[in-house]
């Protein structure tokens, strides 16, 4: 029985504990290290273009225009006895004076009557049935009636030119009975004669033959004006 107050003083130091109110044991903070700083991350530098696959095509450089030199007229009345070789009168009318036209004239005195043909006529008398008159036969008097085709054989190129026996600017080659008046009838032209002395020896030179262009130069471009046959005549 001794040991009852011991129990008692034990149950009633329990029921105290028990009801005293819980103590709230605040965690205690973890202390954080510091922040480690970082270093900036220097940017990384840029590769330069690669060269693309097509390559840059450089300016073309601008071409310079140079004016050609007019034509000496032994240049232009070559072009154009050749020309005439081919009976090409779309060549001989780009030589051909735009308004006075070229004349053709069937013996050395040159007449007002005697045909003459525009630049863009010229081309078209190749192969014509169009018979013209074209002056009068020397000797008889006949007139001379004849297609472009015909006459172009009989008294333009009636030998072969472009490859004369002579030729000449300026100077009368073959001396007929007839006058030559071309200086007269084109004031301050100039001519070239093709020239050949005669083709049978049984003739003596009667048959010889030639062909003069007249020319007239404006601003240093010689125009053709006259296209001129000479032979022998009574």
């Amino acid at each position: 029985m001794k040991r009852l107050p011991f129990v008692m003083i034990l149950i009633g130091v329990l029921i105290l504990v028990a009801c005293a109110p819980a103590v709230q044991v605040e965690p205690t903070p973890t202390e954080q290290p510091p922040p480690t700083p970082t270093e900036p991350t220097p940017p990384t530098p840029t590769d330069p273009p690669l060269p693309t696959a097509t390559p840059t095509t450089a300016p073309s450089p601008t071409p310079t225009t140079t004016t050609p030199e007019p034509l000496t007229i032994e240049e232009a009345a070559d072009a154009i006895i050749n020309a005439l070789a081919d009976k090409d009168l779309a060549t001989v009318s780009d030589f051909v004076h735009p308004q006075m036209g070229v004349r053709f004239s069937p013996y050395t005195y040159v007449e007002d009557d005697h045909l003459v043909f525009l630049p863009d006529e010229l081309p078209e008398l190749i192969g014509s049935d169009e018979v013209f008159l074209w002056g009068y036969y020397d000797g008889t008097g006949d007139p001379i009636e004849l297609t472009f085709d015909d006459y172009y054989e009989a008294f333009v190129y009636s030998a072969d030119f472009a490859n004369p026996e002579e030729m000449a600017v300026d100077e009368e080659l073959g001396w007929s009975s007839m006058i030559n008046n071309i200086e007269d009838f084109y004031p301050g032209s100039s001519f070239v004669e093709y020239h050949f002395s005669g083709f049978e020896e049984e003739y003596g030179g009667m048959d010889w033959a030639s062909l003069r262009l007249v020319f007239i130069e404006e601003n240093g471009t010689w125009f053709l004006v006259g296209i001129v046959n000479d032979q022998w005549t009574i």
